[in-house]
């Protein structure tokens, strides 16, 4: 190289690296741009499809619990409703055998009065006959009455 340099192979360098730098451009730098733009597009599609399907997950998600948790608060409510029909069946069949325990207690308490008066009115009569007997041998007679 030369000071001051030659101007014609200068100007001719500099035309051949625009035509070189024009070429290049549109066969190298601007597909490689465009293609570098496209993965950045797809790229920022991909995230904004991503955090959509989060948010969507989310929301099934709260959506799952908040159905279980109904599902949950429903049991339970049918839990304690058939605890309490039980309860209330139970109280009706004890109150049912009580009522019934007390009737039969009640039949046998009269059954057995019925059969103690019978039995007193019975002794009441053997004790006469046995009085009769015992005053017919100690009187040597027959008693009137």
């Amino acid at each position: 190289m030369h000071i001051p340099p030659d101007w014609g192979i200068f100007a001719a360098l500099i035309v051949s690296f625009l035509i070189f730098w024009f070429i290049f451009g549109r066969l190298f730098f601007v597909p490689f741009l465009d293609l570098l733009s496209d993965r950045e597009r797809r790229l920022r599609e991909l995230g904004e499809r991503t955090e959509q399907l989060l948010r969507e997950q989310r929301a099934a998600i709260e959506a799952r619990d908040a159905s279980l948790a109904q599902a949950r608060r429903e049991a339970l409510s049918r839990r304690e409703a058939e605890r309490r029909r039980a309860e209330a069946e139970a109280a009706r069949i004890v109150s049912e055998a009580r009522a019934a325990a007390k009737a039969e207690l009640d039949q046998v308490r009269d059954r057995i009065e019925h059969d103690f008066k019978a039995a007193a009115a019975e002794l009441e009569q053997f004790a006469q006959l046995l009085a009769a007997e015992l005053a017919r041998r100690v009187l040597g007679r027959p008693v009137k009455g």
